[in-house]
């Protein structure tokens, strides 16, 4: 299997010291458990459950509860939240350990939001560019500290109904990019998951939040959730080769030396890519024609080829 290094990483604006992304060794600062008290129950995921709470400030607060997994992996969702400071990513507010359960929990300022999953279904094209810009401006930022969030989907994203900020939030999956390195394809959500991940190609880079930001895209633009809507995990690459095409996927793994097998999988599928146009109304060309050029742009197989979330922004769908 060939390694490469992403081609954003000499870009990236992170510290030269291992510490900053050496969650293995870190030590954990934490507050009292005592200045906040759960009040109801919001929500639960796989390695988590979040309330809504009251810090002795009266302040309200979401409190983020981790389940029981290894040190490792909740080191680095509180050190990667420690390192990231930005108006569309959820800030980090303390962190408290329950000794007696060893449990910890992480607590996030309170805003009065709407899930994204049924915010976005309401926007109009103006509204598209303003919450993708968001989300874009989000990745930059999180790509410029070296870090990959391994998980962008609208389940990860609220919108502040005062000040209009989207935030993107559960940072439990992602991760530091050190480059040459090898790391688990067994991330994101199956409908935003990346050809890469697919294909079981580890030594992935950004590019794999963009292609996620790009199925989120599409779904807004095409008005088709989700777009790529493979029934179950196996069945994901198909409904990727559906548009994409065999052929590029045939150089694709070629090129990285990655095993063929995965083409007896979309042996029925059209060697060549489908025009994304093809999923619009001709009378509605115009107004989503910018959006589905960048759209090409992102949906191609190689990684190493997508626009970066600095090329995204500057693509002429938000001027």
């Amino acid at each position: 299997m060939k390694i490469t290094t992403s081609k954003y990483y000499a870009n990236a604006n992170i510290e030269k010291n291992e510490a900053y992304y050496d969650y293995s060794n870190y030590k954990i600062e934490v507050g009292d458990i005592d200045n906040y008290q759960i009040v109801q129950k919001m929500g639960r995921g796989r390695y988590s459950e979040v309330f809504e709470g009251v810090a002795s400030t009266n302040a309200k607060v979401v409190i983020k509860v981790l389940k029981p997994v290894r040190s490792t992996k909740i080191n680095r969702e509180i050190l990667i939240l420690k390192h990231l400071e930005h108006k569309n990513i959820i800030r980090l507010k303390d962190v408290v350990l329950d000794s007696s359960s060893g449990m910890y929990s992480l607590i996030f300022d309170y805003m009065r939001h709407q899930e994204s999953l049924s915010f976005f279904d309401k926007l109009n094209l103006n509204h598209i560019r303003f919450y993708s810009r968001q989300i874009l401006e989000a990745l930059n930022y999180t790509h410029s500290k070296g870090i990959i969030h391994r998980d962008i989907k609208p389940q990860n994203m609220i919108v502040d109904l005062h000040s209009k900020q989207l935030k993107i939030l559960d940072w439990g999956l992602g991760e530091f990019y050190i480059p040459e390195k090898e790391y688990s394809v067994r991330v994101a959500s199956r409908y935003y998951k990346a050809p890469e991940l697919l294909v079981g190609y580890s030594y992935y880079d950004y590019s794999l939040d963009i292609w996620s930001f790009g199925c989120i895209l599409a779904e807004l633009l095409l008005k088709k959730r989700p777009f790529f809507h493979g029934m179950k995990k196996s069945e994901q690459i198909q409904e990727v080769a559906r548009i994409l095409g065999v052929k590029d996927l045939r150089s694709y793994l070629g090129k990285y030396e990655i095993s063929e097998d995965i083409l007896e999988k979309v042996a029925d599928m059209p060697e060549e890519r489908k025009p994304l146009l093809d999923f619009v109304d001709k009378e509605e060309y115009h107004l989503v024609e910018d959006g589905i050029d960048l759209l090409e742009k992102i949906f191609i197989y190689d990684h190493q080829d997508r626009p970066s979330a600095a090329e995204c922004l500057s693509h002429r769908f938000f001027d």
